[in-house]
């Protein structure tokens, strides 16, 4: 979420550090031990199998869109009501919150924001399983700006394997223990920081590198670095690259989305100044569509034959693009555009046969699918970051102000609920089973309906 920094600062907004949360040395013992026995790790692929307990392994889930396959999540929630349990997170990230079985992970920067690191927590208790040790430098990458640190990006559970990226700072393949399998930095100049997270496709790590032409914001000098911009394929056994295209591009930050057309993967890529789809297996450029606009961070969705692509700043721009596309498909295959409160952080959703946008000021617009004329369009108090996510007939918004909105997906604006919790809400939600997941600046909550709890034993309060 590093680039909503970015917006605040074109704003002339002043950006303010977050402080560290201090944790007291008892707090640190409540949570050991950090890492829990074998059996344990045996525990989470039973889990894992049972076809009633669908996990939340990427960026919006499993289809990473945001559609939770729960159909009975809480429709109300405070701090006082359906917590299942709050935990403290150490350090600073607004990575969202990953789920597989019984573990629930996050990366984090600790340390004055200078290492990144993996965390693991319970998902029943949201007792701290484990830590990682330092994985990178981060600072080692080149100064970025510091509204949402280095740990933007949000960690992909692919069976026994965790996979964290951190931008130019590094990229990590972990076992469920913690222990890392393999380490390597991807050279470029980020820019304003991390924020792309990757994607498994065809069995292989898709990563989107648009950054800069210099370092930016001092004289860092990164070695290796040879392309601007380029989306980069690697053997997620090894970390070794399988295939890497350049692309002419400008700086981004959003995430691909593998779409499956006529039987055939490719993976979506929106970057600055256009969207490319590339073959996952060779990297092969199978179609583009250009437009005008940069620092690109919400991530496509895709439904009834078309694929929806946010364009960034300065005038942001949403392109309902046909699927089947090859080549140069600018002036071929949209369908529609839509110019009217289209989000420059916050990735849309698709609910039956609409298209939900949440723009960063809190205006929220329905969209016919087929023709993109507006159904409704009104306005949340707050600002927005945080992707939405659905379930059934709901769909969740959380704010920046600690709001999360329940309205009724449909034709007609229906406002259910409105959630409060403490702190700023700008990591995306997670889902398993019947549980919510929302990570704050300090906390990550578990929300469900049963009787308030944290991983200490003490009220949430």
């Amino acid at each position: 979420m590093d680039a909503w920094a970015v917006n605040q600062s074109r704003n002339g907004v002043r950006l303010r550090h977050l402080l560290l949360p201090v944790l007291c040395v008892t707090l640190l013992a409540e949570a050991a031990p950090w890492i829990l026995a074998d059996d344990n790790i045996q525990q989470v692929s039973a889990v894992v199998s049972s076809s009633d307990d669908v996990g939340w392994p990427q960026f919006r889930g499993s289809d990473g869109q945001g559609h939770a396959e729960a159909a009975e999540l809480p429709l109300t929630w405070s701090e006082t009501e359906n917590v299942r349990w709050k935990t403290i997170v150490m350090g600073l990230g607004y990575s969202s919150p990953v789920v597989q079985g019984k573990r629930v992970w996050v990366t984090s920067t600790t340390d004055g924001r200078r290492n990144v690191r993996a965390m693991c927590f319970n998902r029943d208790t949201g007792r701290l399983i484990l830590m990682t040790d330092e994985l990178f430098d981060a600072t080692k990458s080149g100064r970025i700006l510091s509204k949402y640190g280095y740990a933007s990006p949000t960690p992909l559970l692919d069976g026994d394997r965790v996979f964290v990226h951190f931008g130019a700072a590094g990229t990590a393949c972990l076992k469920l223990d913690g222990t890392v399998v393999w380490q390597r930095v991807i050279p470029y100049y980020q820019h304003h920081g991390p924020a792309t997270s990757p994607v498994l496709a065809d069995g292989t790590l898709v990563i989107m590198c648009d950054g800069y032409e210099r370092p930016y914001y001092d004289d860092h000098v990164q070695e290796g670095v040879d392309a601007r911009q380029f989306v980069i394929g690697l053997d997620p056994e090894t970390g070794e690259t399988r295939w890497k295209t350049p692309r002419d591009s400008d700086h981004s930050y959003s995430t691909p989305l593998v779409v499956n057309v006529g039987g055939r993967n490719q993976v979506v890529c929106p970057g600055g100044k256009g969207v490319w789809a590339y073959d996952p297996k060779d990297g092969t450029e199978l179609w583009y569509c250009r437009y005008t606009g940069y620092s690109v961070v919400p991530r496509p969705v895709a439904a009834h034959g078309l694929i929806f692509v946010c364009t960034g700043y300065d005038t942001p721009s949403l392109f309902a693009i046909g699927e089947g596309a090859t080549g140069d498909c600018t002036k071929t295959h949209i369908a529609w555009r839509a110019h009217r409160s289209v989000p420059l952080l916050s990735s849309p959703i698709v609910v039956g046969d609409y298209l939900y946008l949440v723009n960063d000021r809190g205006i929220v617009s329905c969209l016919e699918i087929c023709t993109g004329k507006t159904a409704w369009s009104k306005r949340l108090e707050g600002t927005f970051a945080a992707s939405p996510i659905s379930a059934g007939d709901r769909i969740y918004i959380p704010s920046e102000e600690g709001i999360t909105y329940v309205l009724k997906a449909g034709p007609n604006f229906e406002e259910l609920a409105r959630n409060p919790l403490d702190g700023k809400l700008a990591a995306s939600p997670a889902v398993a089973g019947n549980c919510l997941f929302l990570r704050s600046e300090k906390y990550l909550y578990c929300i469900s309906e049963v009787k308030v709890s944290t991983a200490s034993g003490r009220s949430p309060n």
